[in-house]
Parts: C-alpha cells; structure tokens; sequence
C-alpha cells in the first residue's frame, strides 16, 4: 500500500502531472568515450526532490509497481524522496530487492517501470530508475544499511553461482539465520555484473561494494571453483551442506558454425569483455597476460542485443579506428534496448542491417582481415511473430575488419546437469524446476533460479528467481529440522 495522503492526492494529481520533466543527465559523448568511468551524471538532492514530485501516484495497483518484476512500491518511494525523506525511500526498496543499487543502474527501465508510467502517454515518465541509485547511493553515504541477522540455524546452504540469483538467495537465507558460502568457477564474486557489464553501465566498485555487505553478514564466498569439473553437488552434500541452490546463469557464448570462426581476432563477447573492463587481479587463469590490442583496429560486432552495444561502446574507448554493428534482421527488431544504442550512436559506432556474417576470411598473416556478408531481406513472421530474414541472392559483400566479436546470445552451461544424479535439465542444459515459485528441482535438496532455469533473460529477474528460491529453501530446512 502507498503511503501517500489521499486527500493530498485527490488535488495534486494534475498540477503533478503537468510540471516540466527534468532529462537526465549525460556525460558529454566526446568525454566519455576517454575512459571507462560512468556516464550518468547522478542526481542531487534538490533534482532528485524535483523529479520525484512528477509523480501522480496512479491509485494502486500503480502501474510502475506492475511493471517491476520485484514490485517495489515505487509511488511511496518517491513520495518521500520528494519529502527529502531519503533514508526511508532507501529502505522501501531493502524490502522487495536485494540488489537496489544494482538494478537501478542496469535495469531495462524504458522497459520495465518507466515504461508503465502513464506520464509517457502525454509526457516523458518519472525517472524511478535514476531516483533509485540516488537514495541508496545516499545511504550508503550517511547511513548504511545493516540488515537484522536473526539467530544461527545450524543449517548450511551452498550457493553455486556468484550472479545476480545467487547473490540475492545468499542474502535472503543469510538474514533467516542460515550459513551460506557461494562458490563460482571465477576468481571475484559478481557473475556478469563483474565479468559482463561494462564499468561504463556498472561501476564495479558499486558491485563490490554490496559483496562486502554479504560479507560482513557472514556470507563466505569460494572463488576458481567450478561445480560439475572441480567438485560436484554429491560432493557439497557429503561436505556437509544441508540444501544447494543453482545459479549458474547461462554463460557459454553461442557460435555462429561457419568457416573462419576460430580465425584470431575472432572473439565471443564474454571475453571480449572481460578483457576490456576487468582489472587484471580478477581476471581468470587462462586470460592473464593476454591484452586485448584494439587501437586503430577495425572492430565489427555481430548481434542486436544488449551485449553487442556493450562490445560497441567498449572498442570505441579502447580506441578502435572504427566499430560497426551488423545485425540481420532491422532495427526495429533489435532485442537490445534504444537507449544504448542511442549511446552507442553518440560515441561513434555505426550500424548495418539486413546483413548477415557467412565467412570470417584470413589474411596473408593467418589473421582475421574481413568479414564476408550477404544482404537479407524480411519474409513471413516466424512462430514468435518475428520476420524471418532471408539472404538475397548474390548480394556477397566483405567488411574489412581486423576483430569480431560474436555476440549473438548465450546458452546453458550443460555440465551441472550432466554430473548431478536426478537432476533433471532440458533445452541444451537449462535446469528443470518443479515449481517456479519455489525453484524446486528434481533432485532432493537441490534449488535452482536466474538465467540457469529461465535462459538469459534480466538481472533484475535473476535476483527475484534466487529470493524466491532462497525462501522456498528456508522452509524447506525448517521442515527437515
């Protein structure tokens, strides 16, 4: 429930509605794309009171909140970030989600809450997402969340995955009393908030910060383990642990399957990032003292989702002499959000459609020197309503190119299913629950949530999946104790 006076309401709702947006501020184009660092220039108070104030507070159930996979009670929160009420804003949001700070800097918010925001059909929407980074980020400066701890339960929990799912079930059964250590095949916690997205979109500190919360709750974290090769979930059992919970995410980069993909300076978006925006301290073993020489080259990126802007925006701060994105199909079916592409645009990276990549050709060096394409043309919707392209008939062309990256989706990592006795997997590898709600599998004891059980999909869904999954486990020892 809101916590707005309706007698306030019942008289403000159209002077609220017609006061000016306020645009969010960039870092200019030419600046960012020096360095690495963010480009949203955040709030201040007085901003963050202003923008608030836009808010009408649609009568419940309000449509921001809908359109939220966490739900948060976003009308309530920016009635009191408009009241300068900022630390209790802060903690509307502890309630509902376990990475705040996170998702409203990477959420799809165009997509999601901003989206639903009815001020869109005659103006611009509140900007909740931008409202929200703003009153964590305050807190964390002026007073800190600490969450209550309740009492040890003698129950231990193993986590597998160190991403969004995971991250938000070990928070979830840490607060109820549980011991809970995650263990993740990457040497620093995160997942792809660490190993995936760009500082530019995610300042890592951001994400370590919240990893030492979940530390000093007591939440203990074992990195360069990779659970189904190093040990298996029999293995966490026989160690001692009560209940395990998956969350793995999909992590294993699609291929294309066509002549020259091996060539060097063919690259899977995974590393290409990882590369480009990890510090060398956390990157993997088999990535060290292996740097990624973009400068002057001529980088060309295949996919229209959200990745593919990351690789763009990426080679145009490490100072590629040009960066084009080829994608299939046209713009209006990009899966990826507008709002990075409109970024991408900015800082230099062009666009070509209804092309599609066939041959990665060599060089007299071995190296990779042009990318063969063909012109497609849309036919008839698919199954999924999405025009199917086709290649139009001699209309072979090559791109110059020195680097592709291939970011054109992701799959499921088979191997937990393949070395788990009674877990059942389906589509390549994607764990099967038995309860969506609940994130129960096949296999006693074993839980699973995020991007491992629903294919890649947002980070805010992710960590829904592994709160809800954290609950489901809770009861699930409190019945076998």
């Amino acid at each position: 429930m809101q916590a707005v006076p309706s007698e306030f309401l019942a008289i403000n709702r159209k002077e609220r509605a017609n006061k000016p947006f306020i645009e969010l501020e960039l870092r200019p184009p030419k600046e960012r794309v020096c360095d690495f660092k963010p480009v949203i220039i955040p709030f201040d108070a007085e901003t963050a009171m202003a923008q608030a104030s836009r808010c009408i507070h649609c009568p419940d159930p309000a449509p921001c909140m809908q359109g939220c996979p966490t739900h948060n009670d976003i009308p309530s929160a920016m009635w009191l970030i408009e009241q300068g009420r900022f630390k209790e804003a802060a903690m509307i949001y502890h309630k509902t989600s376990s990475l705040p700070e996170i998702c409203g800097r990477v959420c799809p918010h165009e997509q999601l809450c901003e989206g639903a925001c009815v001020l869109n059909h005659d103006d611009q929407p509140v900007l909740t997402g931008e409202l929200e980074v703003f009153v964590l980020d305050w807190e964390r400066e002026h007073d800190p969340y600490v969450p209550e701890i309740a009492p040890d339960t003698g129950k231990k929990v193993a986590v597998i995955g160190a991403g969004p799912a995971g991250l938000a079930c070990a928070d979830q059964l840490r607060q109820r009393g549980h011991a809970v250590t995650i263990f993740d095949a990457k040497p620093a916690p995160g997942g792809l908030l660490t190993y995936g997205i760009p500082n530019f979109k995610l300042d890592k500190e951001v994400v370590f910060r919240r990893w030492k919360d979940l530390e000093a709750m007591g939440v203990e974290f074992v990195g360069n383990t990779y659970i189904g090769k190093d040990k298996t979930i029999d293995d966490l059992f026989a160690e001692g642990f009560d209940a395990v919970f998956i969350g793995v995410g999909t992590g294993i980069d699609a291929k294309m399957e066509v002549e020259g993909e091996d060539l060097p300076g063919v690259y899977e978006a995974t590393e290409y990032l990882i590369r480009a925006n990890v510090a060398p301290d956390y990157l993997p073993e088999e990535l060290k003292g292996k740097p990624l020489e973009v400068e002057g080259k001529r980088v060309v990126v295949i996919g229209g989702g959200d990745t593919a802007a990351d690789c763009l925006r990426s080679s145009v701060r490490m100072k590629a002499a040009e960066v084009t994105c080829i994608y299939r199909r046209t713009e209006a079916e990009m899966p990826g959000g507008a709002k990075d592409r409109n970024m991408a645009r900015e800082e230099g990276a062009e666009y070509q459609f209804l092309t599609q990549p066939v041959r990665f050709i060599a060089g007299e060096d071995g190296k990779l020197s042009g990318v063969e394409c063909v012109k497609m043309k849309l036919g008839e919707p698919g199954p999924d309503g999405r025009r199917r392209p086709k290649p139009i008939e001699g209309s072979n062309f090559v791109i110059p190119a020195d680097i592709a990256v291939l970011a054109i989706g992701y799959w499921p990592d088979p191997t937990i299913g393949k070395t788990t006795p009674d877990l059942e997997t389906h589509k390549w590898g994607l764990i099967k629950v038995v309860d969506p709600e609940t994130g129960r599998t096949t296999r006693e004891g074993v839980f699973a949530g995020g991007d491992a059980v629903t294919g890649p999909d947002l980070v805010v869904t992710a960590m829904v999946g592994g709160r809800k999954a954290a609950w489901a486990i809770d009861e699930y020892l409190r019945s076998k104790s």
